[in-house]
């Protein structure tokens, strides 16, 4: 099997459902990606990303239970998996290293 690449949305889906642990589900990560990033999400492109994770094995996912706060409607439950555990060290890894490429005096003072 080839390297597998992700685009930065992916990128930051994935690390937000293993931030989430449990609690991720679309709008969750939609309103956790804003919050910490400012820019504007779309809840579909959540959910098209993370049906691409799961395709991909990077996640999975379970229905949880009926809530009355969401009128009857079960929430979709997203888990990293293994696979999307190693990949996003592998992807820490290479940035780290692009990062120790950057000469001294070019990088930010808290690196």
């Amino acid at each position: 099997m080839g390297k597998l690449y992700l685009g930065e949305f992916e990128e930051l889906v994935l690390l937000t459902v293993a931030h989430l642990q449990g609690e991720a589900y679309g709008a969750a990560i939609m309103q956790d990606i804003q919050q910490r990033t400012g820019r504007m999400v779309i809840l579909s492109a959540v959910h098209v990303v993370l049906y691409r994770l799961e395709e991909k094995g990077l996640v999975t996912s379970v229905v949880g239970g009926v809530t009355a706060e969401r009128g009857g409607r079960r929430k979709r439950i997203f888990t990293i998996s293994a696979y999307g555990i190693t990949i996003l060290s592998e992807i820490r890894q290479v940035r780290e290293e692009l990062w120790q490429l950057i000469p001294k005096p070019l990088r930010p003072s808290t690196l």
